[in-house]
Parts: C-alpha cells; structure tokens; sequence
C-alpha cells in the first residue's frame, strides 16, 4: 500500500509518496507523541488538520467513522458533515494561536477555524460541549475505512436532540479490554 502524504514544515509543502510500513511507522510516533489520549478497543490514530497545515491534530476514533450531516443554518451553509469524540480523545498538536471562533445564537457552538485558508477542521458542538466535532474530509485519509452518514434536523434541533444519540458520543465508554482492567483494579 503506498498513499500521498502532504507534510508541512517551516511554511514549505512536500508531497511524498509513502509506503504502508512508513505510514505505520508515521502513525506509531503520531501515537508515542499522544499517550494522554483516551482509547477504546476500535480506535485507531487518525491525524489531520486545516489546509495550509497550520492546524494539525490526533484524534482516537473507529476506522468506520459514524458522521453526522446536520441542516441547521450553519452546518447546511458550510456542508458540516463531521463526527464527534469526547475530548479525552482529541489532542491538538499545533495552530492554537492559528484559530479563530464564531459563535452566534445560544453561543454553545465554537466553530473554530484557521485564520489563514479558514477551514474549520473541528469544533464545539452545542450538542456536546465536553468533545469536538471532528470534519472526516480533513483527515489524512490512509486511516479512515469508510464513513457512514447520518442525517440530523437542526431546523428542529430542540425538538431532535431529545431523541438523539448523539450527546451520548462526547462520553467515553469503556471497551471490551478496558473494561476488563476496571474489573481486576476493583478487585
């Protein structure tokens, strides 16, 4: 397997051409570098960021990424589609002072964007205020299997939300091999 990475260094742009072993090896110290981050049994390390690469982050989520495509006013202007993690499981790695934010209506919502090419690669969901909202298009994509897309009303979000699962995906769950670890430490 071998993909186009594009990295980013002092303002210059590469393109390279990477094999699966050096894209293994890209994301393990992407991982050594994040041991803060929270896993679950289907996680694996998905890296990305804005544009012009002055944003970039890790986030721990499945390779089948569960994305939300929400009408409300904002997210059918910008074509929002994004999934959501807990925070536990995000960790910027550089372009704090690159992002800007806009809020509007019950200001819950941070959509935060590169100052520079102003792509908003995630944000605050007033839906879940405790993770982000993770945009699956700026992912580097050797990670990501496939996404599957779900349609939120945000026309009628108040209405919506109450029968929704999605505040429930900003709280981290304990999977299959963690649980068994809380189980032995309990006992």
């Amino acid at each position: 397997m071998a993909a186009n990475v594009t990295l980013n260094s002092g303002g210059h742009q590469a393109k390279i051409l990477m094999t699966g072993a050096e894209i293994a090896d890209a994301l393990e110290a992407a991982t050594d570098a994040t041991p803060d981050l929270v896993s679950t049994d289907n996680d694996v390390v998905h890296t990305g960021g804005c544009h012009c690469g002055a944003v970039q982050f890790v986030v721990m989520a499945p390779p089948v990424l569960q994305a939300v495509d929400c009408n409300c006013s904002i997210c059918f202007k910008k074509q929002n589609r994004h999934f959501i993690v807990p925070k536990s499981k995000f960790k910027l790695m550089q372009g704090e002072d690159s992002l800007t934010c806009y809020t509007f209506n019950t200001h819950q919502a941070k959509h935060l964007f590169c100052k520079t090419c102003g792509v908003q690669s995630f944000y605050t969901p007033r839906s879940n205020p405790d993770g982000y909202g993770v945009m699956p298009h700026c992912l580097d994509q050797v990670t990501v299997e496939r996404v599957v897309v779900e349609t939120f009303d945000g026309q009628n979000w108040e209405q919506t939300i109450q029968t929704s699962s999605i505040p429930t995906r900003s709280k981290v769950t304990q999977g299959k091999g963690d649980a068994k670890e809380a189980e032995k430490s309990n006992q």
